[in-house]
């Protein structure tokens, strides 16, 4: 990097930062497994299941909370009902699009055969089972269609890029996930306008044509924790999700500034959001089909996570990046899914500076309008966890009247390494 960029951004100062605990309702599930088999164990549910059926169970490609031991106990529960299970890893476009790749995604969040004791079947071959209503073809999983029976599983939550009556949750899992590459292009290629849309459309003619037993729906509280586990049957499904997405909505955790001037992100990665980051928390939106959120005006985000394998989807939501994180990207593996989206946005290069101390001064410095010697900035791991942040003095009299917000340490400068990197 050059050292005029060095210069220009030398005598740029940083505030002291705050470490403070954000305050949420806390209603969360302690008993995994007995949570898993009490719903399996429904007899609305457990009949689906016959006696040597072999049964494809999806797991997609989110940092879901337990999806390692959720997927364990639901495998368990299925043996116990005389079925074979598999798992098949739904996540469209993500691994890099090939199913090597997905597998890998599925090792990084815990699933792994030896541990959840039953086999992967990867593949990103597809197979017709129907068309939609307007003649459009309906393509899923080959495995999965050649399965005795699906189980579909999956988070509920508000999605990124879109607002409907169903967003992210088991029939977008069915659409996008079960489709792999070539069925989420099909949905994805009318743009993100129409997925509301467009994800009932062809959920609901899956539903139809597909051999889909149940649904497994979760549900997190604000700290990331699985807090509802419900089995759902096929028929439930379109029927009851739009309700859990409104209650995932209500648990949905926040930024408790609405207005600040740089927000600090030091970790992005498809484990974290799809976007890389959550814009329902970071207000980072790749399309005009959804919104919310603070408002920021710069966004600096300092590296990827390791279980996102180099996909760097996210990074071009914001203004500043370090060298360090555009070393790291895969641009094999971050390119796809925006292909596949058709929204672009999301893999732009930012701005790329030499290091944490750089990237976050620029931001600073491009700020207009603001107190540029005490400038109001919020930090986060990630945009999972924002129970606990870092908030410049600028914001600590706002916090001191928050109730739901807890102050934990005193002012403290940023902590640097000797390559001006954050400790």
């Amino acid at each position: 990097m050059s050292s005029v960029v060095s210069d220009l951004l030398r005598d740029i100062a940083l505030p002291k930062m705050v470490k403070i605990a954000q305050k949420f309702p806390r209603p969360r599930i302690d008993d995994i497994p007995s949570a898993v088999h009490s719903e399996v164990n429904k007899p609305e549910i457990a009949t689906t299941i016959k006696p040597g059926q072999k049964i494809a169970i999806t797991v997609g490609s989110r940092g879901i909370a337990n999806i390692a031991l959720i997927t364990k106990e639901l495998v368990k529960a299925v043996k116990t009902l005389g079925g074979e299970p598999f798992i098949i890893p739904t996540m469209g476009s993500h691994g890099g699009a090939t199913a090597e790749g997905q597998v890998e995604v599925l090792y990084s969040l815990g699933v792994t055969e030896e541990y959840i004791e039953a086999p992967i079947k990867a593949t990103m071959e597809v197979v017709k089972i129907g068309e939609t209503e307007d003649g459009r073809p309906v393509l899923i999983d080959k495995y999965g269609a050649e399965a005795d029976g699906i189980i579909v599983l999956g988070r509920i939550k508000p999605h990124t890029a879109f607002r409907g009556k169903y967003e992210s949750g088991l029939m977008k899992m069915m659409t996008i996930g079960l489709g792999k590459q070539k069925g989420a292009d099909t949905c994805h290629e009318a743009g993100f306008k129409h997925m509301a849309y467009n994800v009932p459309l062809f959920a609901n003619a899956i539903l139809k044509n597909a051999n889909i037993l149940f649904g497994v729906a979760l549900v997190e509280n604000p700290y990331d924790e699985t807090c509802k586990i419900v089995a759902l049957t096929k028929e439930e499904i379109p029927e009851k999700e739009p309700d859990l997405l409104l209650e995932a909505k209500e648990l949905m955790p926040k930024i408790k500034f609405s207005n600040f001037d740089v927000l600090i992100v030091d970790q992005i990665g498809k484990n974290i959001s799809g976007d890389g980051m959550d814009p329902n928390i970071t207000a980072t939106y790749c399309t005009p089909y959804a919104s919310g959120g603070p408002k920021i005006q710069r966004i600096v985000v300092l590296d990827l996570t390791e279980e996102t394998h180099g996909n760097a989807n996210g990074m071009g939501m914001a203004d500043f990046t370090t060298k360090r994180l555009f070393e790291k990207a895969d641009l094999e593996k971050t390119y796809p899914n925006a292909l596949t989206s058709t929204v672009p946005h999301t893999v732009k290069i930012p701005m790329i500076l030499k290091n944490d101390r750089e990237a976050i001064a620029a931001a600073i410095k491009t700020c207009n309008e603001i107190d540029k010697k005490n400038p109001r900035i919020v930090r986060i791991k990630n945009s999972l966890h924002i129970d606990e942040i870092y908030i410049s003095e600028a914001l600590l009299e706002e916090a001191k009247n928050d109730p739901d917000i807890e102050i934990l340490e005193e002012p403290k400068y940023m902590q640097f390494d000797g390559n001006g990197n954050l400790f």
